[in-house]
């Protein structure tokens, strides 16, 4: 029976390219000279640290734009609330989505089982697996999901096998 996955990943090495260059950007730019700000990666998260909120708003506007550069949906980010900091500074954890929570991938197999597609969708940890007797019936799946506006993250498909 064909089967494809439905996946939500991010290629974290383009985000950690993406920081180096907003940090080169905060080093040569006049108006962050003699500032504190700087973004910090560990794993999928990434800390930013300003001054005060204006650049902060500078540094995510920067951020965003590197990100969307090197193809990077920006959909994947789900900003924080800012914290006070030491020194008179700000702080503001953006957390970059890996894998769809089970809250999306049941939204996700309500959506398929509404369309009343004669496949089956399963959800398998991060996830999904759709499973239908024809080709056509997974296609129109991916059709149905691509043109969802209620999603608010990117989705992948992958492993398509006959």
């Amino acid at each position: 029976m064909p089967s494809f996955d439905i996946v939500s990943e991010t290629d974290l090495q383009e985000v950690d390219n993406a920081v180096n260059q907003v940090t080169k950007e905060i080093g040569t730019r006049y108006d962050f000279k003699n500032s504190k700000c700087r973004v910090e990666r560990k794993e999928a998260q990434l800390t930013l640290h300003a001054d005060d909120d204006y650049k902060r708003e500078q540094v995510i506007e920067i951020l965003k734009e590197k990100l969307f550069r090197r193809k990077v949906d920006l959909r994947v980010l789900e900003f924080g609330t800012v914290e006070p900091a030491s020194g008179g500074t700000v702080r503001q954890v953006v957390t970059v989505r890996q894998g769809i929570d089970a809250e999306l991938g049941k939204k996700i197999v309500k959506l398929i089982k509404d369309a009343k597609l004669k496949v089956q969708a399963a959800i398998q940890g991060t996830e999904l697996r759709v499973t239908g007797k024809k080709r056509d019936d997974l296609q129109e799946v991916i059709a149905l999901l691509k043109a969802e506006a209620s999603i608010e993250q990117p989705l992948q498909y992958t492993n398509f096998r006959e």
